[in-house]
């Protein structure tokens, strides 16, 4: 009885990290696509907060058409609580459209990085706080190390938009923090599944984006469709359909990992995007900012490895508990 226990535990186990797997590879396809598009479409179409408004609008209406039978909010109550996401979310959205309209992509990427330590301090008081070793601490002071020295020698005319780039780092903790708090099974869950919370957390942003609009009087610049060209279009189009796919990945991967893990994954999925400005945007790199990217890359891995072992040591000391002190002998 006890072996075939045993055996549905490793069956669990092993689909688990599956899931986790499958979930962090799409949300690291999405997360490229959605920055290198954002980047194209925000140069094109200035109009930030439409073009915010725009995606989420979108999302709502895939969701419903393609998920509504996966849809599920589960009361008020639940709704009322994930309307503390909501300001964050759609902040984390805006400031990052922002922050790419008047800075390079390596520069968000950059000031990302101290995200997760602060996200760490704050994640230290949830009712079950992640685990963290000496080792971890140092893969990302390392990683944040390897961070400043990419900064270190940018132009001073690649800093406009930094602190847009600040503003979206600390929407993104805030974001990331509280998602883990109601999504995760361990924490304090809301009792809505993954479609629900991706059409609520698009559907209740749209309000706070749309004000920013009016308040900007964004709308006086708002071009006319007929001169917007095809490729805006297409640019367009093409962010909407990733910012379906990383809204519900986010939630997805976040449901299965840490805020800190999922804030130390975004930094090292960026330095693809790194890689790709500096290969499709001409954007040249010295050889501090090669270094600097190498260090953080293999500090994200180490990182990785140091909470894997973790929680293999966590594991390890529960099965040894659950043993019991003296076996029983056949008689």
């Amino acid at each position: 009885m006890s072996s075939a226990i045993d055996n549905q535990e490793k069956v669990y186990k092993m689909d688990n990290s599956s899931e986790v797997l499958l979930s962090i590879t799409a949300w690291c396809i999405c997360s490229v696509g959605m920055m290198v598009f954002n980047k194209v479409a925000v140069e094109e179409f200035p109009d930030a907060c439409s073009l915010v408004v725009l995606q989420m609008a979108f999302c709502c209406i895939v969701m419903v058409i393609f998920a509504w039978k996966h849809i599920h909010i589960g009361s008020w109550r639940d709704v009322l609580r994930w309307c503390m996401v909501t300001p964050f979310f759609s902040g984390m959205l805006l400031t990052s459209v922002l922050a790419l309209k008047n800075a390079p992509m390596s520069l968000v990427v950059v000031l990302r990085s101290c995200s997760p330590i602060v996200g760490l301090a704050i994640e230290s008081f949830y009712p079950h706080p992640p685990k963290v070793n000496y080792r971890m601490w140092g893969s990302m002071l390392l990683m944040l190390g390897g961070s400043i020295l990419y900064a270190w020698h940018l132009p001073h005319k690649e800093l406009v938009g930094a602190g847009w780039a600040v503003v979206n780092a600390a929407f993104a903790v805030g974001d990331r923090l509280l998602q883990r708090l109601m999504l995760s099974a361990e924490q304090r869950p809301v009792n809505m599944s993954k479609a629900g919370v991706t059409v609520l957390n698009n559907l209740l942003g749209i309000p706070p984006i749309l004000l920013c609009a009016l308040v900007t009087q964004e709308w006086k610049t708002l071009p006319v469709a007929s001169d917007i060209s095809f490729a805006t279009y297409l640019w367009i189009l093409a962010s909407c359909i990733v910012g379906v796919g990383i809204s519900y990945t986010g939630i997805w991967a976040q449901s299965l990992i840490s805020a800190t893990s999922f804030l130390m994954l975004i930094n090292a999925n960026k330095f693809a995007i790194i890689a790709i400005e500096a290969t499709f945007f001409n954007k040249r790199l010295t050889f501090a900012q090669l270094v600097g990217s190498f260090i953080t890359i293999v500090a994200a891995i180490m990182y990785g490895k140091a909470q894997e072992d973790t929680k293999d040591l966590k594991e390890n000391l529960k099965d040894t508990e659950q043993e019991p002190l003296v076996k029983k002998q056949s008689v």
